[in-house]
């Protein structure tokens, strides 16, 4: 098994199995982020535009490199749910007759909040029970009504690991002419795809997971179709064809997914995130992927025989779900005294193995499932 933990700060001094909802720092990231970002800003000041500007191309180029599409069709966003936000409000006025969204219910809820707020513009809500399994198309194609206008799906459900049909459904959405959107943040260099294969109309996503690049680096990406038809209202000198071209009275929205970008940028950031990027192409997400799962077979195979069946992976991500029950509590504990950064939601423990991990840190989680 590769050595790649080398390559990145894991917090001590027990296993980093939260990867899920931050990934560690890559080591490499502090130097970029002082030649792309600090070192232009000390000698230049106010004109170190020129260089932030193709740091944040390289992010956008960074994208294109991992997940497919030009780089002019990737638009950096603070967050997924800022990016919502502009992609609704760029939206024409619904039909009432045909204004419904679906989203299920184990979704991450700051989208929900999004597309609950939508509903003052016109659209409608409707929130597919967690009884209704995401991950089999008979769920989404019950759903698929005449009245149905838009499908925001996450690729993989952060509560359960689940993953959803994506190509299917945005089949589905395509001959029913129903806007597709997806959720990448759970699968997003951890999960083999291209937006080609996807064949969604938007893909949003962030850097913060999977792809270890921090907080503050989301993306949005747009079918250059449907880019074209929209024109944000959430828009920003960085929007404009333009951005240096000062005037007050011209604005020129940008030929591509930039004109969802918005008011002055963040920029260290995208520093981060692109050089995180770079690091994991390098290794190639098949090889992440594998080795997640030798990780997973690992940990599978020190538990009591009781547990081996919950630890799934078939139709799964790269999160171990662990409903444990009443157990919770007992388990929890230990893995905390035993320094394992995880989290739970409820009764499920949340445990993830990336490139931080190694087969040392799966036995050691194992470890606390064992009986007294």
């Amino acid at each position: 098994m590769t050595d790649y933990r080398s390559r990145f700060h894991v917090p001590g001094p027990g296993p980093y199995a939260l990867t899920h909802s931050a990934g560690c720092l890559p080591r490499s990231a502090a130097a970029a982020l002082h030649t792309h970002y600090l070192e232009p800003w000390q000698q230049r000041g106010g004109d170190a535009w020129g260089t932030w500007l193709g740091a944040v191309d390289e992010f956008r180029g960074a994208l294109a490199a991992m997940f497919g599409g030009a780089a002019s069709q990737w638009c950096p966003q603070v967050n997924l749910s800022s990016g919502l936000a502009k992609l609704l409000g760029a939206l024409p006025a619904p039909d009432p007759a045909r204004a419904v969204w679906l989203l299920h219910e184990d979704s991450f809820p700051s989208m929900g909040f999004v597309l609950q707020q939508a509903q003052r513009q016109g659209h409608q809500l409707h929130i597919l029970p967690r009884t209704q399994d995401p991950g089999l198309p008979a769920t989404w194609e019950q759903a698929l009504t005449p009245d149905v206008s838009g499908v925001l799906l996450s690729h993989v459900h952060s509560n359960t690991g689940r993953v959803a049909p994506v190509e299917w459904v945005a089949q589905q959405c395509r001959e029913r002419g129903v806007l597709c959107v997806v959720d990448v943040a759970q699968s997003a260099g951890i999960l083999p795809w291209n937006v080609e294969t996807l064949g969604a109309d938007a893909v949003l996503g962030s850097c913060i997971k999977w792809l270890c690049g921090g907080p503050g680096a989301g993306f949005l990406w747009l079918r250059p179709e449907l880019c074209a038809q929209l024109q944000p209202v959430d828009v920003g000198w960085f929007s404009h064809a333009d951005p240096f071209e000062f005037d007050i009275h011209h604005f020129e929205p940008a030929a591509d997914a930039r004109r969802f970008w918005g008011g002055t940028p963040d920029i260290a950031p995208f520093v981060i995130a692109a050089q995180s990027l770079r690091e994991l192409q390098g290794i190639g997400v098949h090889a992440i992927l594998a080795h997640n799962r030798d990780l997973i077979s690992i940990f599978r195979a020190a538990l009591p025989a009781r547990w081996q069946a919950s630890v799934r992976t078939d139709g799964h991500g790269g999160t171990l779900c662990m409903a444990a029950g009443g157990d919770a509590d007992l388990i929890a504990p230990r893995l905390a005294a035993d320094s394992v950064r995880f989290d739970r939601r409820g009764d499920t423990l949340r445990l993830s193995f990336h490139l931080c991990n190694d087969a040392a840190d799966a036995a050691r989680l194992a470890h606390a499932f064992q009986p007294d």
